[in-house]
């Protein structure tokens, strides 16, 4: 086995840090290492410094993988561990996708101050966050709520929900399970009425294009289910042009050699949804995803993505 450390990059945030120590300690697991055979390496990025405006107005999903990124193309760092609901459809040249872990619960959760569910927040409640697909489901359900800016880490938001800045906000509960903070939660939400964004839960890894020691170091640990679930929900994604600025949900679930796939588009305040539901077989994951995307595209027509400008 190699024997030159191998550096891991990720955000400095205590969901990133304990997602980059998650794939340590598989690699370790898996190739009989000791920790001191990787570094974790911490980058500060453009999401995490713009913290002042949506980020669906201060460029959208890259702005959280760039800096990564460009270390991992300098050869600072040689591997990146990401939340794969933060990842462009399209990755810089000489960069992929290489391994996704398993998936966690795709599911979001309501903390509510005092109502302990999202459906007994009094009317005209303040609900926090920066969501565009939260505050456009939540709306949809609850439409005399007043959604508000909620940005900053998982804690930093709990903090601000304690403070009464909002009297509920919406979390992912796989972000919760990894800081063991899931018991904050007062509801989880049904991911049939409250669909997940594409990729929540699962955890992606990125490295440069032929670098083979990196390759084979991943190819252990990489979930092949949870991969053709991202294949899918990612071509979905892209065929919709999906960012930070764009309401949509989609989870796709694999069962033996079948996956079954639902997505969902919403105009900002929720008043229009159009969902459609798909199915084939793994080896088709990419193509179903695509499909999907085309599809609800035409039912939705050109003027629901007027909404999306």
């Amino acid at each position: 086995m190699q024997t030159d450390v191998v550096k891991i990059g990720t955000r400095g945030s205590a969901l990133a840090l304990a997602q980059a120590a998650e794939t340590r300690a598989r690699l370790m697991t898996a190739h009989g290492l000791p920790e001191e055979a990787f570094e974790i390496v911490v980058i500060r990025t453009s999401g995490d410094r713009i913290q002042d405006r949506p980020l669906s107005e201060a460029g959208g999903k890259g702005l959280f993988t760039k800096e990564i990124e460009e270390a991992l193309l300098d050869r600072r760092i040689d591997l990146a561990v990401h939340s794969s609901k933060d990842m462009p459809t399209v990755l810089p040249g000489g960069l992929e996708i290489s391994a996704f872990l398993e998936r966690e619960d795709v599911r979001d959760v309501f903390i509510g101050r005092e109502a302990k569910r999202l459906d007994e927040l009094p009317q005209g409640a303040n609900l926090g966050t920066s969501s565009l697909r939260r505050q456009a489901l939540a709306l949809r359900l609850r439409p005399d709520l007043k959604v508000g800016m909620f940005r900053g880490n998982v804690q930093t938001r709990l903090k601000k929900l304690e403070d009464g800045v909002a009297d509920g906000t919406l979390l992912a509960l796989a972000g919760l399970k990894r800081l063991k903070l899931e018991h904050v939660a007062t509801e989880i939400l049904d991911p049939d009425t409250f669909p997940p964004a594409l990729g929540q839960g699962a955890i992606c890894i990125e490295s440069r294009v032929g670098d083979e020691r990196i390759a084979r170091l991943l190819a252990v640990i990489h979930h092949e289910t949870t991969g053709h679930a991202l294949a899918c929900e990612r071509a979905f994604l892209a065929a919709l042009d999906g960012s930070c600025r764009t309401p949509m949900a989609g989870h796709a679930k694999v069962n033996g050699g079948r996956i079954a796939f639902s997505g969902m588009i919403l105009t900002p305040d929720g008043s229009e949804a159009h969902a459609i539901e798909a199915e084939g077989g793994i080896a088709e994951a990419a193509a179903i995803g695509a499909e999907a995307g085309a599809q609800i595209r035409t039912k939705a027509g050109s003027r629901f993505f007027a909404s999306w400008e």
